[in-house]
């Protein structure tokens, strides 16, 4: 593996490690700002991860499916970031504090509408994520080592459509509760 799938790797694990750290903090400890603090390093790993992507191609790389993976990754990070800190934000209270309700497995309309918020939330990660892609074969210039980028936004062309396709088939066959 190279250093940018490394990278990715470690980004993803700090990511978690600092929103943990960050709800530890805050309803363990009662350290209140300590804890934001801690969740508000997340854009900082982001920019931990684009520079270094930016430097290894700025420096002559020829780009792999890695690099398009970290452009994947920034991309969901922004789109996805607040409501994954608030997920684990409520499961964090229910789960380990024993505070609030517990969590409720949607059905019908109610997931319809979750789910097109996904997936909305998923063209907003391929907006951002595609966008960067479309820079970095710009500036790269070189269809040959560009070529894992184009390829990886062909395919997460199909993948988001795919997913609308899925998050539609709710609104006409809605999901049921089990029994």
């Amino acid at each position: 593996m190279n250093i940018i799938a490394w990278t990715i790797i470690a980004c993803e694990v700090g990511f978690w490690v600092v929103i943990l750290l960050g709800l530890i903090t805050r309803y363990i400890l009662k350290r209140e700002r300590l804890g934001l603090f801690f969740l508000a390093l997340t854009p900082l790993i982001d920019l931990i991860l684009l520079v270094i992507t930016a430097t290894d191609l700025y420096n002559g790389a020829t780009a792999t499916m890695a690099h398009a993976i970290a452009a994947i990754y920034l991309g969901t990070s922004i789109a996805f970031g607040k409501s994954m800190i608030r997920w684990a934000d409520e499961k964090f209270l229910y789960y380990i504090k024993r505070q609030g309700t517990k969590p409720v497995r949607k059905t019908g309309l109610e997931y319809a509408k979750h789910s097109m918020l996904g997936t909305l939330q998923h063209l907003l990660a391929y907006i951002i994520g595609g966008g960067l892609l479309l820079v970095l074969i710009y500036l790269i210039d070189d269809p040959s080592r560009s070529e894992a980028l184009s390829g990886t936004l062909k395919v997460w062309s199909i993948v988001l459509g795919i997913d609308f396709v899925i998050s539609i088939s709710y609104y006409i066959w809605p999901r049921t509760a089990k029994r």
